[in-house]
């Protein structure tokens, strides 16, 4: 999954009602086509320590979410408000140190949700989960503002219906995502009225993630 980088702030200022103050950094494992290539035994070793560093980052109260998503690659969300004490966490993943993703992370401020430590005792479940990311040209740069509070407003009718499970702001230069309970289908996706106007770009993939990451009711 490759993120285009906007070159302007992300002027979403419509924050919805029970906009949460905690911070929060995202990680993105996102599929390397050109990994290195190892013998099946080297992969399986380097993934049970990927396996047990989850675990024992969990354990000590840092990583509270983490899940993969259909197709490969995944996330982590850790419990820090500093990227660069998130990046000394991650260096003690065999997976990320044998470079088997391209890493990328996000401050995360919760708007609808929240994060929450599942603890030992979950249920997986799935979760369809889109990231967008501001795209800024000379035809849509001037209408921005107008634009993406158009797009809130339309996330704002998902929620009403209980369609999300969470939303929040990648950071102010980056985007924000939003996790639903079920594919929303292609039309309502790009019905979005910045997808329409091209001021937001859009990715879209299944996440496979513990029932109450996102602070929702586990059963």
């Amino acid at each position: 999954m490759n993120f285009i980088r906007a070159t302007m702030l992300f002027v979403c200022t419509i924050f919805f009602q029970n906009a949460l103050s905690q911070d929060f950094i995202f990680v993105f494992l996102n599929t390397k086509a050109d990994k290195e290539q190892l013998p099946e035994e080297e992969v399986k070793k380097i993934m049970d320590g990927h396996m047990a560093n989850i675990d024992r980052l969990a354990k000590e109260g840092k990583l509270w979410a983490a899940g993969p998503f259909e197709g490969g690659g995944g996330i982590f969300v850790f419990k820090s408000g500093s990227t660069d004490e998130v990046k000394g966490w991650l260096e003690t993943d065999p997976g990320v140190k044998a470079k088997r993703w391209n890493v990328e992370i996000f401050p995360y401020k919760p708007r609808h949700g929240s994060i929450c430590s599942v603890g030992e005792d979950y249920e997986m479940t799935n979760y369809a989960f889109v990231i967008y990311t501001v795209h800024q040209t000379k035809d849509t740069m001037n209408d921005l503002p107008e634009v993406l509070a158009s797009h809130n407003a339309y996330i704002k009718t998902w929620i009403a219906k209980g369609d999300v499970v969470a939303e929040g702001s990648l950071g102010e230069q980056e985007g924000s995502i939003l996790i639903l309970k079920a594919d929303p289908g292609k039309d309502n996706l790009v019905n979005d009225p910045a997808i329409k106007r091209g001021s937001l770009t859009m990715s879209a993939k299944k996440l496979f993630i513990a029932r109450g990451s996102f602070c929702e009711p586990k059963k």
